[in-house]
C-alpha cells in the first residue's frame, strides 16, 4: 500500500491534480444533452480544435459549418480527421465525401486515413477533451455517451496516445 501524503504533500498533490485538470473535472453526457455542452464549448475555442469523427454526414456538417465558418474567421485552427470515404458503403460514402466539401469550405481542414479508426473524439484548445461513442460529425437517432473531461493531463494524454496529427 503506499503512503497517503499529508499536510503540505496532501495540497500539493491536490494543487497538481488540479492544474493539470486530473481526476476532479468529468461529466457524463448522452445522444439528447451533448450537442449543446459541446456546441457551447466549441464557440468558446481560441487556438485549436481537433475533432475525430470516422463517419461523416452533410447534415451534421451544415450544423456546424456556420459556426466553423466565426471561428476559422477568428483564425482558430480547426482540424477533421476521418476514415478516407473509400472505406464506406456508397451511402455513406457519397455523405462523407459531401460532409468533407461543406467542412473545407466552412474553413475547416479535413484528413482522411485509411487505418480505419473508430474513435470518437474532441480536443479543444488542449483543454477540453471529450470521447465516447457518439460520432460527433454523423450522429442521427442511435443512443450515445460521451464525457466531458476539463483538463490538459488528460488531452496531452490523449493526444500523446491517438497522435492526431500523424
Amino acid at each position: 500500500m503506499l503512503p497517503v501524503p499529508k499536510g503540505a504533500a496532501m495540497l500539493n498533490l491536490i494543487r497538481d491534480l488540479w492544474i493539470q485538470g486530473g481526476f476532479l473535472a468529468s461529466q457524463l453526457f448522452n445522444e439528447r444533452s451533448f450537442y449543446e455542452p459541446f456546441t457551447k464549448d466549441v464557440r468558446r475555442a481560441k487556438k485549436r480544435i481537433v475533432i475525430e469523427s470516422p463517419y461523416l454526414t452533410e447534415r451534421r456538417a451544415r450544423y456546424y459549418a456556420p459556426l466553423f465558418r466565426k471561428l476559422a474567421s477568428r483564425k482558430v485552427k480547426i482540424r477533421i480527421n476521418t476514415r478516407h470515404p473509400r472505406y464506406h458503403n456508397n451511402g455513406m460514402r457519397e455523405q462523407a465525401e459531401g460532409a468533407i466539401k461543406i467542412l473545407l469550405a466552412a474553413g475547416a481542414k479535413v484528413y482522411t486515413y485509411n487505418d480505419l479508426r473508430h474513435w470518437k473524439l474532441a480536443i479543444l484548445d488542449n483543454t477540453v477533451l471529450w470521447e465516447g461513442s457518439l460520432n460527433i460529425l454523423s450522429h442521427g437517432r442511435s443512443r450515445e455517451i460521451m464525457r466531458r473531461s476539463r483538463s490538459r493531463f488528460f488531452c496531452r494524454k490523449m493526444l500523446d496516445f491517438a497522435k492526431p496529427y500523424n
